[in-house]
């Protein structure tokens, strides 16, 4: 069956810097589109990042660009999300997902089939 693990996530201060990563595997990683979510305390769940399955073309929602980078390694089935000058609105449950329609500007999660359980990211102030 197909899973997916994220890693990476803990407390860092704010203005530092975060590596987080998604290794998938039972399915056939390079065709899927994958993308981050996150999730803070009482808010529903946002789009961050997405990248297509060849790794060419990313998207980022407003509030990351410039902040926050994702790429992918085909060969290690892992997706990963850098994020550097982290605040504290950053703060959340991140969740990598795969989507088969392979396209990375889909930025909802109903697009999305598999989904990770979920790495937690706290910025300190």
């Amino acid at each position: 069956q197909v899973q997916l693990v994220e890693s990476g996530g803990g407390l860092v201060q704010a203005g530092g810097s975060l590596r987080l990563s998604c290794a998938a595997s039972g399915l056939t990683f390079s065709i899927y589109a994958m993308g981050w979510f996150r999730q803070a305390p009482g808010k529903e769940r946002e789009f961050v990042a997405s990248i297509n399955g060849g790794g060419g073309t990313t998207y980022y929602a407003d509030s990351v660009k410039g902040r926050f980078t994702i790429s992918r390694d085909n060969a290690k089935n892992t997706v990963y999300l850098q994020m550097n000058s982290v605040k504290p609105e950053d703060t959340a449950v991140y969740y990598c997902a795969a989507g088969r329609h392979g396209n990375p500007y889909y930025t909802t999660s109903q697009y999305y089939n598999y989904w990770g359980q979920g790495t937690q990211v706290t910025v300190s102030s």
